[in-house]
């Protein structure tokens, strides 16, 4: 079965970007990008597809909000940059999927929601509400009252796994992870140019999860290793997930035609 097809009929997308995608490396908000990244997604939207955003970057928006020279390690603090970066991250999100006439929600999460079934349950709710009504979903995690994603270390982690949950969660058909690497590889290809790219997994081995190893981006918390934890929730609840280079956003295009792009984990539908 050629699952790049198949990736050509999902409906229900979630589209995760990474701080390093948002942002550059100084931490400023990479205004151009995001654009790019809004008009594609509302194309996708006018085409008739649902689509939740799930964005990184709030803490690196902070950060160049308020011209800081790097990312302070004091968790107080990055969590008062998340609620500095937030507002900072929204408002332009607003703005120019306004421009494109489409209309943003904002959806903060703590890791409640995967813990008690009431709270899931009307989480689920708003998301369905939303897309029906034709609203773009944004999520990201409440930085600023849970320090999960600031320290790395409980049930979300990293906006991949968040991702990965919402997925779940709405009962996505694709999730697509664009990171500041083009897919999964044998090894680290910034350590061995003769690394591999895998360009098809449909089960996560002790030798994948080796293979990923605990890297991050200087101002993200997520690395492969992430990624791996996010492609097992999604290969068991069916959902297929791409993780695909998000320097040019226009890629969202070619992986939805079904192009060979990044690597694709396949949903065990």
């Amino acid at each position: 079965m050629d699952f790049r097809q198949r990736i050509k009929n999902a409906n229900r997308i979630v589209i995760k970007v990474g701080t390093s995608t948002v942002t550059y490396k100084n931490g400023n908000i990479n205004l151009e990008r995001i654009e790019n990244l809004v008009k594609v997604i509302s194309d996708i939207v006018n085409s008739g597809k649902e689509v939740v955003l799930v964005t990184s970057g709030a803490v690196g928006a902070g950060v160049g909000k308020l011209r800081l020279k790097e990312k302070p390690k004091d968790v107080r603090q990055q969590q008062a940059l998340a609620a500095i970066g937030q507002c900072e991250l929204m408002h332009i999100y607003s703005k120019f999927f306004a421009e494109y006439s489409h209309i943003v929600g904002q959806i903060l999460l703590t890791r409640d929601v995967i813990e008690d079934n009431h709270i899931k349950e009307n989480v689920y709710n708003t998301f369905e509400l939303l897309l029906e009504e034709g609203i773009i979903p944004i999520v990201n995690e409440n930085d600023s009252v849970s320090i999960d994603e600031i320290q790395n270390i409980a049930k979300f982690g990293d906006n991949d796994n968040l991702s990965a949950i919402v997925s779940s969660l709405i009962n996505a058909d694709l999730l697509i992870i664009l990171s500041d690497i083009d897919g999964f590889y044998d090894s680290d290809p910034r350590i061995n140019k003769n690394a591999n790219i895998i360009r098809e997994i449909h089960e996560i081995t002790k030798e994948l999860e080796e293979c990923a190893g605990d890297a991050g981006s200087s101002l993200g918390t997520g690395g492969m290793a992430t990624k791996i934890n996010a492609a097992k929730r999604t290969i068991s609840a069916g959902v297929d997930m791409v993780v695909a280079d998000g320097e040019d956003p226009y890629i969202i295009r070619e992986i939805l035609k079904g192009e060979n792009i990044g690597t694709l984990f396949v949903g065990n539908k």
